[in-house]
């Protein structure tokens, strides 16, 4: 699955091919940027984490982890168990 931010930056992407960007579109695509980098930056924290718990054999961590890791690179398909609110 291709995350929202993505796919929308794809879609302007397109749109940007046939004809400029209008100011609302621009910063729609400066939005998702914006969006991209701190999801970079945290998937990039999460994978650090992840080894950390690797190299101290906290398992159960790990699996926190990756779960968080997962929700953030398909968030309309994964929930936390427990998390209240999301439905």
């Amino acid at each position: 699955m291709i995350h929202p931010v993505h796919q929308r930056l794809a879609e302007l992407w397109q749109v940007n091919l046939k004809r400029p960007l209008t100011k609302p579109e621009l910063s729609e695509m400066n939005q998702c940027l914006s969006v991209n980098g701190r999801l970079c930056f945290k998937n990039a924290y999460l994978e650090n984490c992840s080894l950390l718990a690797s190299m101290t054999n906290d398992i159960d961590w790990q699996h926190e982890i990756c779960l968080d890791i997962e929700m953030l690179q398909y968030p309309e398909t994964k929930k936390k168990p427990g998390h209240k609110g999301t439905d």
